[in-house]
């Protein structure tokens, strides 16, 4: 067995994976309930199987990973324009910001790399493949599992359906090129995205929900679907209860709960 597989047996040792997500500085600097990034952290339940942060953030969190049983680092790679929404990029650009290398000796178990497509230029698509495997390939020879983000570089501009074709297609790409699983959106046919890939396919929790009651539902149709696993940002850590809430998302994901049983238990609503 190599490193790869041994850390991305971590990822999924306990069943479907959460993953909390807290690298959107990376790309719109201090936003609402992340301006502070290792308060945040250092508060996420360790139940979590992981958590996804910016290269620069896992030297500032480093004590909320080392102890035993604490969630695993996945570190972003690259970089795009795609996530500044605050800028109101468009043109999905994206360039390496670390190398695997580099986030291995950070203290990484994993590494997510995005890719966008349809970005309006062929050139830009083909550049922004070959930075995925580029680093897709470096990565595997840092015994780092890859984690392939499929994300529209049109964002919202895009229909249900549009919408889902993409990421069928897009995620379909990723494993082509190498990712060892896969976040992306929770389309309306998600299952053809699923039936579509040879690895475990994760789906994202897009934007913030009015109640948790709504991110649970959101997280149980999703593993409904034949996901692996979710990955929430703001869906995750920005309740006042988040401690607990995040408890109540690894009893949905991982156990079956209904979104109601999970809130329960945790002495939620």
């Amino acid at each position: 067995m190599t490193g790869q597989q041994i850390r991305l047996n971590k990822l999924f040792a306990a069943g479907n994976t959460v993953v909390v997500a807290v690298d959107h500085g990376e790309f719109d600097g201090p936003i609402p309930m992340l301006e502070n990034v290792p308060a945040v952290v250092e508060k996420i339940n360790p139940a979590v199987d992981a958590i996804l942060l910016s290269p620069g953030m896992i030297a500032h969190c480093g004590k909320s990973f080392a102890f035993k049983g604490a969630p695993l680092p996945i570190v972003r790679i690259n970089w795009a324009t795609t996530y500044c929404f605050t800028w109101h990029y468009g043109q999905g650009e994206t360039v390496a910001a670390v190398t695997p290398a580099q986030a291995a000796a950070s203290g990484a178990e994993a590494v997510l790399i995005s890719l966008s497509l349809r970005t309006g230029s062929e050139r830009r698509d083909a550049e922004n493949v070959k930075v995925f495997a580029d680093l897709a390939q470096q990565a595997k020879a840092c015994g780092l599992p890859v984690i392939g983000e499929y994300f529209p570089a049109r964002g919202e501009d895009v229909t249900g359906t549009e919408l889902h074709e993409e990421v069928k297609i897009g995620a379909r790409i990723l494993a082509e090129l190498g990712a060892d699983a896969i976040k992306t959106f929770h389309t309306e046919r998600f299952k053809e995205v699923v039936g579509g890939c040879p690895v475990p396919v994760w789906a994202l929790g897009a934007k913030k929900l009015p109640k948790m009651s709504d991110a649970l539902e959101l997280a149980r149709k999703e593993i409904a679907d034949g996901a692996r696993g979710v990955v929430f940002g703001r869906n995750a850590f920005s309740w006042p209860e988040s401690f607990r809430f995040q408890a109540a998302l690894v009893e949905v994901v991982r156990n079956g709960k209904s979104a109601q049983e999970a809130l329960a238990g945790q002495g939620l609503k």
